[in-house]
């Protein structure tokens, strides 16, 4: 059964969460948001959204969805809902919606936290996204959900308003793992993407030239269709901050070690996003590791045996 108010909270109005909460406009939804930020409330107004002074003013809607950097900004930003909710229950089946990349460990707690605060009114899902900012814009995201399976159809209608592959993949906590996987493969795979071009380049190749070819042979990939153009450009105009994947990659590492299952590729690519950090490159577009292996290769003499 569907939810029976086609109404939503949103909470983080960002790069990713603006759009998004766009889209569910647009697909006649009402929505009341809740951003640190007023300029992005501004916008949103003008599209035909609401604002909320406070989170906590969002304790009745029947879905309320989280899109901040990471489970601990959503714990702060919701500390003063849970209490609400503490005193003034809300409605038995209100969900709500973790679409941030988090901890498939940590958000379990937070369910259960979430579960005891509203004397178990109120469930949570995690449901993280893939697809970047373009993506989000055009509401063909994919959308990984954690979810029992009476929320996930409940839910249905909310998710499709965003994006195009739907999927549930368990209980809670699976969609945070399954994010985790997704990273695992565009981290790495960009870092891979990187190396390419700075040996490409230095050899005297056009990495673009490169890049064209190796599209159409087994190393083509969406991520080179979508990462690629920067990386050769150089263009690091941030479309997501690069530092998130060292705390993308550190939740593979942590779910690995939960799980017995070996994760040498996560291992190198936290080292490697934390030297992207160091360098103090956190800020700008993923592509920028193609920065920090330049910033490395001119760092550091390479000896074969």
């Amino acid at each position: 059964m569907e939810l029976d108010r086609r109404e939503a909270g949103f909470v983080g109005l960002g790069l990713m969460g603006a759009p998004m909460a766009a889209n569910l406009l647009g697909a006649g939804w009402a929505v009341r948001a809740w951003n640190r930020s007023p300029q992005a409330l501004d916008d949103f107004e003008a599209r035909g959204g609401s604002r909320a002074a406070a989170v906590d003013e969002l304790r009745d809607m029947p879905v309320i969805i989280f899109m901040l950097p990471d489970l601990s900004y959503i714990e702060d930003a919701s500390a003063g809902l849970l209490a609400r909710w503490a005193s003034e229950p809300p409605a038995p089946g209100t969900v709500v919606v973790i679409m941030s990349s988090v901890s498939p460990t940590a958000v379990k707690d937070f369910g259960a936290r979430v579960a005891a605060a509203s004397g178990g009114n109120a469930v949570v899902v995690d449901a993280p996204v893939s697809g970047g900012t373009q993506g989000a814009q055009d509401g063909t995201l994919a959308i990984m959900a954690g979810a029992g399976e009476a929320e996930f159809v409940r839910l249905l209608p909310l998710f499709e308003a965003m994006g195009t592959t739907v999927r549930r993949l368990g209980p809670l906590g699976s969609g945070s793992l399954a994010k985790a996987c997704n990273q695992l493969i565009v981290g790495t795979t960009t870092a891979a993407l990187a190396e390419a071009a700075e040996l490409a380049e230095r050899s005297g190749m056009d990495v673009a030239a490169l890049y064209e070819v190796l599209a159409g042979g087994l190393a083509g990939s969406r991520v080179l269709d979508i990462v690629g153009p920067r990386l050769a450009a150089r263009d690091y105009e941030p479309t997501g901050p690069a530092k998130f994947m060292h705390k993308d990659l550190s939740f593979v590492l942590e779910s690995a070690a939960a799980a017995g299952a070996a994760a040498p590729m996560a291992r190198a690519g936290v080292g490697l996003y934390a030297e992207l950090k160091r360098q103090g490159l956190g800020d700008r577009d993923l592509a920028v590791v193609r920065q920090t292996i330049s910033n490395l290769s001119d760092n550091t003499t390479v000896t074969t045996n």
